[in-house]
């Protein structure tokens, strides 16, 4: 989603959400969020992890939040949002920079060494099913680029956010043990 920070804004913004107020965020979000998925929603913080798997919210893009939280009379919760302080944007570039190098090694390795167990490392990066039947359907046959399709739009989900670190997480949490070991040994020799 985004940074620790920004995490700890929208869990408190959901913590002053009444029942009805999240009802009617929901029903805003009908056009944006899937009618079974907004069926499972019962938090507003759910909501906003919805929201920004869509690419609909990020600490750099908060406009819809602050916009719908108008729209239920919350102006409150869209002012604290508003004036949440993101990192500079040149400190966020630098690392950006850096971590893309890293990226493309940890793909390239993710993509030679992951094959069918690719869905366990999306659930594990906690891409949506939609989305993971999304890829699946763009790739059906070629599991290189479903691996490959899958880190590009896990990616484009995290944006400044994505890390190296993350992946290689994910990767023990699924058993690719061997793999995240492969991805540290070529990052540490770059």
């Amino acid at each position: 989603m985004s940074s620790l920070p920004f995490k700890a804004l929208l869990l408190d913004i959901s913590n002053e959400l009444t029942s009805g107020q999240l009802d009617h965020l929901k029903f805003l979000c009908g056009t944006m969020v899937g009618k079974r998925e907004l069926e499972t929603i019962n938090s507003g913080f759910k909501l906003f992890q919805c929201l920004s798997e869509r690419g609909k919210l990020s600490q750099d893009k908060r406009e819809l939040l602050s916009e719908l939280l108008k729209q239920i009379h919350r102006k409150d919760l869209s002012e604290k949002l508003a004036s949440f302080q993101s990192l500079p944007e040149c400190a966020d570039n630098q690392i950006s920079e850096t971590e893309k190098d890293k990226m493309d090694i940890a793909t390239e390795v993710i993509v030679e060494n992951v094959g069918r167990n690719w869905r366990k490392l999306g659930r594990k990066l906690y891409l949506s099913e939609s989305k993971l039947d999304s890829i699946s359907k763009r790739h059906p046959t070629d599991l290189e680029e479903t691996a490959r399709e899958l880190l590009k739009e896990w990616t484009k989900i995290r944006g400044s956010e994505a890390r190296t670190s993350d992946l290689i997480e994910a990767l023990r949490a699924c058993q690719h043990n061997l793999t995240a070991d492969k991805v540290e040994e070529r990052l540490a020799s770059m």
